[in-house]
């Protein structure tokens, strides 16, 4: 990494300002610290791939959801989106979690309510 980082800034003297590989070696050079962060710590991953496909399927269908009714709708739905996506990631099955939740939330005390919570919820 050490010899990559020296050769990219020896090759950023060599290429025309504007260009895109000008373009490029500036993003890179600029983020060293967040690219080179993984070899300093063996838990972080050496790519986000993971979780580009999981928020895969919801790019691709952003294009579909433009048109959600109304702004009121359109952020009903992200909410929803987020919830389904935040149940996965905390290892829940989302139809399992949200009947739970829905089933509960009207009985459950106010000052409770983060108990249903994706990451601190337990089935009934």
């Amino acid at each position: 990494m050490k010899t990559l980082h020296a050769w990219m800034i020896a090759q950023r003297d060599l290429v025309p300002e504007g260009s895109a590989i000008s373009r490029a070696l500036d993003y890179s050079l600029k983020r060293w610290a967040a690219l080179s962060r993984y070899l300093d710590d063996g838990a972080v991953p050496i790519d986000n791939n993971w979780c580009e496909n999981q928020i895969r399927p919801w790019a691709l269908g952003r294009s579909n959801w433009l048109f959600a009714g109304s702004l009121r709708s359109g952020k009903r739905a992200a909410a929803i989106m987020s919830l389904i996506q935040s149940t996965r990631l905390n290892g829940h099955d989302p139809y399992a979690y949200l009947k739970d939740v829905l089933t509960r939330l009207p009985t459950q005390r106010a000052s409770e309510i983060t108990e249903l919570l994706p990451h601190s919820w337990a089935p009934a």
